[in-house]
């Protein structure tokens, strides 16, 4: 299986770039967008100057508790950087989407809560709502993260979008919103509530 099928068979279709797309990133992009594989893992992530959006990270269920996705995301943070990340909200029949969670809180992510996040998917046109977890070293405010996730949104995500999918996603003032006042629980400190019950 190469890099792209282990992503596919792990990540919903509407959360998926085509292959096409990522492999335009990694060419015409590289020196922003990189993808770190071995025979247990695929990271694919864009590394700009002030921050890091991490697109798709997959570890094989045969290494699962061996600390890959630990020393991947370790290997982040040394670059003193804010980490930012999209997840599902959790699905209570999705165990994964609950392990997720737990292995962000972990690695010491944050939910930014007044960070909303909508976009329909070109693959199958449905909204796929997403929440948006970060890592702070110098513990930046939402609004920064809110102003990195549009740069992040516009340059790689849109990325050559009419060409690649013959549409184009919608703008990204019609995706992200901010606002402080929103009404979004905290999905992390939610899991531990779950665990608990």
């Amino acid at each position: 299986m190469d890099w792209y099928e282990k992503l596919s068979k792990y990540f919903p279709i509407e959360e998926m770039k085509s292959k096409e797309h990522m492999e335009l990133l990694l060419k015409e992009k590289g020196d922003v967008y990189h993808k770190d594989d071995g025979p247990y893992h695929v990271m694919m992530y864009a590394e700009f100057d002030s921050f890091i959006f991490i697109d798709y990270v997959w570890v094989s269920a045969k290494a699962r508790g061996q600390g890959i996705g630990h020393k991947l995301i370790e290997k982040l943070k040394e670059h003193n950087k804010p980490i930012i990340l999209e997840v599902e909200p959790v699905d209570y029949d999705d165990s994964d989407t609950e392990k997720r969670l737990h292995f962000y809180k972990r690695e010491g992510f944050k939910h930014a809560q007044s960070i909303g996040y909508n976009r329909r998917s070109l693959a199958t046109n449905e909204e796929t709502p997403m929440e948006i977890l970060y890592w702070s070293p110098n513990d930046e405010s939402e609004e920064v993260i809110y102003e990195q996730m549009r740069k992040m949104y516009e340059s790689i995500h849109t990325y050559k979008d009419e060409q690649l999918y013959g549409q184009s996603y919608q703008p990204v003032d019609e995706v992200l919103t901010f606002n402080e006042d929103r009404e979004s629980e905290d999905i992390l400190s939610r899991i531990d509530r779950n665990q608990m019950k």
